[in-house]
């Protein structure tokens, strides 16, 4: 097929030796299968940002570091060098995820080069060799569905490990391969402990997981592991082994505010009493 203009600088570089075919357009990115040497790899070619129908929204952006301080101020100010910059910082967060996530044992393709706003990496295919399907695409047994949930829970485990939230986690965003789930689509991904939306956001996630998984086995509709792996993730207790049950009992106790108004009242007025006694045995003196 004819080279789209955006990925022509990698073909040029010698990255991209053809483009094979276009894979998919999505919401922020369009995809191809792209020939490099003997191997296809996918190239994701992002949209700019008035062709995108997915904002970026200030929530995902809470937390991320700009390394300079100039761009950081850009970026404030909205201007058009800020903008370029905002797109940049947008694009560099997928692959600084995906090679984060890969290096703590995550299932997402393996990340080669992002230039000029096209990401180069690793096409993740079926046992045949053809491009995976997505998880919307797939009917699965209730057997398959519960060793694929797990699967996918011990992803998010791991990903929470590593400090990081999906943030639009869903059926749409996982490819199945030979060995089940791989996690795609990161652009948004957040930083688990310094976003004050992460634990709603994770939260969404794990549930999305749990709901579509749920449809093939209605049992996995009575897990609680989002609310379970918080809670772990808090308390400093979350590791990728650390044991899960899938249960989480809610806190139900509240503080009885009154009663707590009348022992304070209560210690005050006996310090007063005492106070006053003395100040009495003294005048007596």
């Amino acid at each position: 097929m004819k080279i789209p203009n955006r990925i022509q600088p990698l073909v040029d570089d010698g990255l991209i030796d053809d483009v094979v075919r276009r894979l998919k357009s999505g919401k922020e990115a369009d995809v191809y299968t792209v020939l490099c040497g003997e191997e296809i790899r996918c190239a994701k070619v992002y949209k700019e940002a008035t062709q995108r129908s997915f904002k970026q929204a200030v929530q995902y952006q809470e937390g991320r570091k700009v390394r300079n301080t100039r761009n950081a101020r850009a970026m404030q100010k909205g201007s058009k060098f800020g903008r370029k910059q905002q797109e940049e910082s947008w694009q560099t967060a997928e692959v600084d995820a995906l090679f984060r996530l890969a290096n703590a044992g995550v299932r997402v393709p393996q990340p080669y080069i992002c230039l000029d706003g096209v990401l180069l990496m690793e096409l993740i295919t079926d046992a045949d060799g053809v491009v995976a399907p997505r998880l919307s695409d797939v009917i699965l047994t209730e057997k398959e569905a519960v060793a694929d949930f797990e699967t996918m829970i011990r992803n998010i485990v791991r990903m929470l490990c590593a400090g990081i939230v999906h943030g639009d986690l869903s059926e749409f965003n996982v490819l199945m391969d030979a060995d089940g789930p791989v996690i795609i689509d990161l652009p948004q991904a957040v930083d688990a402990a310094a976003n004050n939306h992460a634990e709603s956001m994770f939260e969404r996630d794990v549930n999305n997981m749990t709901e579509y998984y749920g449809q093939f086995a209605p049992q996995l509709l009575e897990t609680r592991y989002a609310k379970e792996i918080w809670a772990l993730y808090e308390d400093g207790k979350l590791t990728p082994e650390t044991p899960l049950t899938g249960q989480f009992a809610e806190d139900t106790h509240k503080a009885d505010v009154d009663s707590l108004l009348d022992e304070i009242i209560a210690a005050e007025d006996e310090y007063y009493d005492r106070q006053r006694a003395m100040k009495e045995r003294d005048m007596d003196h």
